[in-house]
């Protein structure tokens, strides 16, 4: 444990701009990954069939295959179609492309807990169908679905370690190069460990934070019997 902590405060400058690269591929491929989601959520409950097809082939294509290997299609694969694209840019797109798919998942659920009666309130005042959804059922969704999409920014944190394996210079990556140079990868990586926990618990207490700030007394059980 000596060791450990002697490694954590000996590179912890490094740590730092590891931690930073880290958060950034986070806050990005969630970002993405929410905007292509509720797209895909959207498509899914209110589509056409076709389109509910195309949304469920995405889901289940990027659920049901590991995420490295989609990273190694995006760096490697499309260089050979012809579209070179940079470590970065191709961890943020693999991370949101994946994320994308859970994110579907959690956004579909809420918008479908939704009663159908508040569609039917929205048409009867004038509302579009598009409208309604955006203007009613969205708003809701969107408190509603907080503390189980909350388990997503989480899990991408810890997602992103895998994106050192193309060279992003990422905590893991700095972690790594901590080992190299000590000949202690126990040590190393029990360190990156340590910030790897301290940063699942900050980001864990500002969502909770967050779904404190946006709930709505009673509104689950509503929404459940609507």
């Amino acid at each position: 444990m000596d060791d450990t902590f002697a490694i954590l405060i000996r590179f912890f400058p490094e740590f730092l701009k590891g931690t930073a690269v880290t958060l950034e591929l986070t806050a990005v491929g969630l970002v993405l990954g929410f905007t292509l989601g509720l797209t895909l959520a959207l498509m899914r409950a209110y589509g056409p069939k076709w389109l509910r097809m195309i949304a469920i082939g995405y889901i289940e294509l990027f659920r049901g295959t590991p995420l490295l290997v989609q990273l190694f299609l995006i760096y490697y694969g499309l260089p050979s179609l012809g579209l070179t694209l940079t470590q970065n840019t191709s961890a943020y797109l693999a991370l949101g492309l994946n994320s994308a798919a859970y994110q579907a998942e959690y956004l579909r659920g809420a918008i479908q807990s939704i009663g159908e009666s508040q569609m039917t309130a929205g048409r009867a005042i004038g509302l579009t169908r598009w409208q309604t959804i955006r203007f009613i059922i969205l708003p809701q969704a969107l408190r509603l679905v907080i503390p189980a999409w909350s388990n997503e920014p989480i899990s991408l944190l810890k997602t992103t370690a895998v994106v050192f394996l193309i060279a992003v210079q990422d905590l893991m990556a700095r972690g790594k190069r901590a080992a190299t140079i000590t000949y202690n990868p126990i040590g190393s990586y029990l360190a990156i460990a340590i910030i790897y926990l301290v940063l699942v618990f900050a980001v864990s207490g500002l969502l909770k934070w967050l779904e404190r700030k946006t709930k709505i007394p009673g509104f689950e059980m509503e929404t459940e019997h609507a």
